[in-house]
């Protein structure tokens, strides 16, 4: 029985909101700092993100570099942060989805889930 004649209790309803916004500032903050790869080319480009997606480093295989045909390099270049944007965005959904789940089961506005 909910205690107050069937209403909710405000206090606790306040804490539990307030523990699930600290725990999603935690994990952003985890995110901002965890690192993940994408490569391209059998990794001979390989870029590598933050959780947040923030480009962190690009890696380019001299063995990728023709200069007579930089087209080939610049889509490499492209499919590798692309590819590390996924794995940033996977992590995101790994980290932020239940978190966003517990706010309501439709997800945070702005979130990219």
């Amino acid at each position: 029985m909910i205690p107050g004649g069937g209403q909710p209790n405000m206090q606790q309803l306040l804490q539990q909101a307030q523990k699930m916004q600290q725990d999603l500032a935690n994990a952003q903050e985890e995110l901002a700092r965890t690192e993940v790869d994408g490569q391209a080319g059998g990794g001979l480009v390989r870029a590598t993100v933050t959780g947040a997606g923030e480009l962190r480093a690009l890696r380019i295989d001299p063995k990728a570099v023709d200069p007579e045909d930089t087209e080939t390099l610049a889509d490499l270049i492209v499919a590798a942060v692309q590819a590390a944007n996924d794995n940033a965005q996977n992590l995101q959904q790994q980290k932020l989805g239940p978190l966003a789940q517990g706010l309501g089961g439709g997800g945070i506005p702005g979130l990219p889930f």
